[in-house]
């Protein structure tokens, strides 16, 4: 018998965590954790349980389809042990997505990768050393329509659950980040919307900044508004050159992401409007 993780959302009102527990116990399940926030401003509730021994999960997904229609449940459960199919996009920074293959291929991020998708050659053989199938696929303002349609040919192909972006410098069209709404995770360094555009490294060094960091966040149309998963800072000095910078920012971007992604994975992460709830 699985362990199995449900995750929900519905409008805050008594008997949810009653209705829900209930219909786990009468599975046959038994409560190894539970989570739940309850949002004063958008009066939404949110709800994260663990459960073991359910004798048919087929049976609690009956149980909470008809809880779902009297609470309005928006509802996931899944199989605690899952790891989620995941296609990672990169462009030449191989950072990024270096660590994030290496915790997977040791077993301490829960993601399938089944696919990295580069519109560079570069990282080819990094993708090849994890055993991680790699597809270039180039993109020009004259090629980005027919690039971004093979693009979601390959996620249909794949069964893609998860899309990571790992310093993949492309913007994704709205069709995209529609077909994977709450499912594209990307990251960048902290200095928008104050250093945009080609090395805000250097742009934040010359500006004498004190903190440097990275954001996590899922990708919606509007560029880099997107829901924030995850955030993290380090403190710099004026004794610390670019490179140092450069350095230091990229080791803050792989713990975020990291971090991000795993907890999406782990199913940690809900959407709460314009906000996440994160579970820990």
């Amino acid at each position: 018998m699985d362990e199995l993780i449900l995750t929900l959302s519905c409008p805050d009102q008594p008997g949810i965590v009653h209705a829900v527990s209930g219909a786990i116990a009468a599975a046959g399940g038994n409560i190894l954790e539970s989570q739940q926030y309850g949002d004063p401003v958008s009066h939404r509730f949110h709800m994260r349980v663990h459960a073991a021994g359910v004798n048919d999960p087929e049976v609690l997904r009956q149980s909470l389809t008809r809880v779902a229609a009297i609470l309005d449940l928006d509802w996931n459960l899944e199989s605690a042990g899952h790891k989620v199919r995941t296609l990672i996009m990169a462009s030449k920074e191989g950072h990024c997505l270096s660590d994030l293959l290496y915790r997977a291929h040791e077993g301490t991020l829960p993601i399938d990768v089944v696919a990295v998708v580069a519109n560079h050659e570069t990282l080819r053989p990094l993708a090849d050393f994890y055993n991680a199938p790699f597809y270039c696929i180039p993109v020009t303002q004259q090629t980005k329509d027919s690039a971004e349609e093979e693009l979601l040919g390959l996620i249909d192909e794949k069964d893609v659950e998860l899309v990571v972006l790992a310093r993949y410098m492309q913007i994704l069209s709205d069709k995209v980040c529609e077909a994977m709404k709450g499912r594209i995770i990307n990251i960048h360094h902290s200095f928008l919307p104050s250093f945009k555009g080609a090395r805000p490294y250097a742009q934040a060094h010359a500006r004498g900044v004190k903190i440097i960091g990275a954001t996590a966040h899922y990708v919606t149309p509007d560029l880099d508004e997107g829901p924030i998963i995850e955030q993290d800072t380090i403190r710099v000095t004026h004794a610390d050159s670019v490179p140092d910078f450069v350095a230091q920012g990229q080791d803050v971007e792989r713990r975020v992401l990291s971090r991000a992604v795993r907890w999406h994975a782990e199913r940690r992460v809900l959407l709460n409007g314009h906000a996440t709830v994160v579970f820990d």
